[in-house]
């Protein structure tokens, strides 16, 4: 430890809130899959905003990177920390400051965990619309990666749930962008900066999200389909009828028999492929969209389930919820969030199918299909580890060949990390990438924060 990180102990004087090397548990080393391992000098945990700042200003005079950490779920390195940086962990910064009901907003710290947070604000007639498979996730990281997940396709992205950011540069400074009107074209939308750069630009310390009443009642469907491109081909013709589900995902039956062992539970029928698809609002809204689902599907699915049993309904979606756990539990394998235009699904679909066939490596595919983020797993099996990286690279080149040949993107909301470096620079024109580093460097002009993020150079 050099003597000039040990002085992080004159600014947080709690033993218990920072950690020196090599002392530092393994799991803050790493992402969720822990596979990635990184190295750091130190861990520490603020409990304020003016800690966090603190932390930032003597990074900043001694040139040591900082690491930012939420609850640990990231898939894709984005936690994994660099050249002996200090990890900051968000975890005790976890508080809901303000509830505006009159308003519909809540100021909250970014360590807050998104599914506790969506209970209480339930729980007052509220509604926080955001739905990423990783529900014990935490506020801030859902903002840093710009999380989506099942409910994207009515009700948006979590940048679209973002009013405000308080947050702190490099150099320490505190800054806010954003407030609480609905409107603002005061200049260039520098919240939105923020969203979505994956700790890169700034520390996130507080959070002002939009809020919207909490619908009167929520019923989910689970559709079969004898195969899964008749499942997929079902979509675009219930988004053209204007059912608005606030939910619909696609998934294969190889797939769900993982989750079902995973979970010991089961679902209510057997077919190939299904929809799952759920409704919200009024009782006579639910009931017309169902009606008409029921209608424009019935030559096309097998069945259609209404899961009005709450047990049942709670115990499908804890299936759909546990999929990339359920593969990981068997194999080791690499989580893809590739997005298609949503009427290329079918199409992208098919050749993972053909890719899996060709290559021999097992691809299980699932995800929102109305929003068009396919997400797979690539399954590593028996491999030996000189031949899972070799292949694994050779069909993520092949996957998002094809995605983009698609219009598609490598990630829909997983983020970038430090798995996807290699393909980003592939894909991405290097004018976009100068501007990128150029706004990086406008935040961060000492590359300080997350700077072994894939964009950064």
């Amino acid at each position: 430890m050099s003597s000039s990180v040990a002085e992080l102990a004159k600014i947080i004087t709690d033993t218990k809130r920072v950690v020196f090397s090599p002392a530092i548990e393994e799991k803050f080393l790493s992402d969720t899959l822990g596979r990635k391992k990184g190295n750091a000098s130190a861990l520490v945990f603020p409990v304020s905003t003016e800690e966090v700042s603190a932390i930032a200003r003597f990074a900043y005079k001694n040139g040591i990177p900082l690491t930012p950490r939420g609850a640990g779920t990231n898939l894709v390195g984005s936690t994994v920390p660099h050249d002996g940086s200090v990890i900051v962990d968000f975890s005790l910064m976890n508080h809901i400051l303000e509830i505006d009901k009159e308003n519909f907003t809540a100021w909250v710290e970014p360590g807050v965990i998104l599914e506790d947070f969506q209970k209480h604000v339930e729980s007052l007639g509220l509604f926080y619309p955001p739905d990423p498979g990783e529900k014990r996730a935490s506020i801030g990281g859902n903002i840093s990666t710009n999380a989506g997940g099942m409910r994207a396709v009515k009700y948006g992205v979590t940048r679209d749930y973002v009013m405000a950011l308080e947050a702190v540069l490099s150099d320490g400074r505190v800054i806010q962008v954003g407030t609480k009107n609905r409107k603002d074209t005061t200049g260039l939308d520098l919240k939105d900066v923020l969203v979505g750069s994956e700790g890169t630009l700034a520390l996130i310390t507080k959070c002002l999200l939009r809020l919207v009443g909490k619908p009167e009642k929520s019923l989910s469907l689970l559709v079969g389909f004898s195969s899964l491109k008749a499942g997929i081909e079902a979509v675009p013709q219930i988004l053209k009828a204007s059912l608005n589900p606030t939910a619909l995902e696609f998934i294969e039956r190889k797939v769900i028999k993982l989750g079902e062992d995973f979970l010991k539970l089961r679902f209510p029928a057997d077919y190939e492929a299904y929809l799952l698809l759920t409704f919200d609002g009024s009782t006579e809204e639910i009931n017309s969209s169902v009606k008409k689902l029921k209608t424009l599907l019935s030559e096309t699915a097998e069945e259609i389930i209404t899961l009005d049993d709450a047990e049942l309904s709670q115990n499908v979606w804890r299936i759909r919820g546990c999929l990339v756990k359920a593969v990981e539990a068997v194999s080791e394998q690499e989580p893809l969030d590739i997005v298609v235009p949503i009427a290329r699904v079918a199409d992208f679909v098919a050749f993972v199918n053909k890719l899996e066939q060709k290559s021999g490596m097992q691809m299980i595919s699932f995800g929102h299909a109305g929003d068009g983020n396919v997400h797979l797993c690539v399954v590593r099996g028996t491999r030996s580890e000189e031949a899972w990286e070799k292949e694994l690279h050779e069909n993520l080149s092949e996957l998002y060949a094809e995605a983009r040949a698609l219009g598609g993107l490598i990630s829909g909301e997983h983020g970038l990390g430090t798995s996807k470096r290699d393909f980003f620079f592939a894909e991405t024109p290097a004018v976009n990438v100068e501007l990128m580093n150029s706004v990086k460097l406008a935040f961060d002009p000492k590359k300080l924060l997350n700077s072994n993020i894939s964009y950064v150079k």
